[in-house]
Formats: structure tokens, C-alpha cells, sequence
């Protein structure tokens, strides 16, 4: 399994935003991404640097594998 990159939380909006999520909100420093057929929401850090546990996290809520996030990166 290849490591996880460290990318920037607008940078993994993006990401996720290619794998068919979109921006429902933003409260604070988080932004909500929603999609549809989904139950779950995903909570992005509007950080410099989204941390490697926080983007396995997302990764996993989302139900994607790290082959096809690095892929849309």
C-alpha cells in the first residue's frame, strides 16, 4: 500500500470533490462535504496541512482506497 501524501485540506476538497463529493458548508476552519446516496458527511481541516490519521479517516468514510485518492490528486 503506497504512504499517504501530506496535501493541503483545499487541496483534498478538490481531491474529493473529483471522486463526486461537494461542498455542502463551511462552519469555522472545517469545510462539509456531502454526497449523494450517502448517510455520511466528511469534514475537511481547512489546513495548511491535513494530518496523515485525519486524511486515512476521510479516506475511509468515504469508502475509496489510497490508490484511488492518490490517483485523483
Amino acid at each position: 500500500m503506497p504512504s499517504l501524501p501530506v496535501i493541503s485540506g483545499r487541496k483534498t476538497v478538490r481531491t474529493f470533490e473529483n471522486l463526486g463529493w461537494q461542498v455542502a458548508c463551511q462552519r469555522g476552519s472545517h469545510i462539509i462535504m456531502v454526497k449523494e446516496g450517502e448517510m455520511t458527511t466528511l469534514s475537511i481541516p481547512d489546513h495548511k496541512e491535513v494530518a496523515r490519521g485525519t486524511l486515512r479517516s476521510l479516506i475511509r468514510t468515504a469508502g475509496v482506497t489510497v490508490e484511488e485518492l492518490i490517483a485523483e490528486i
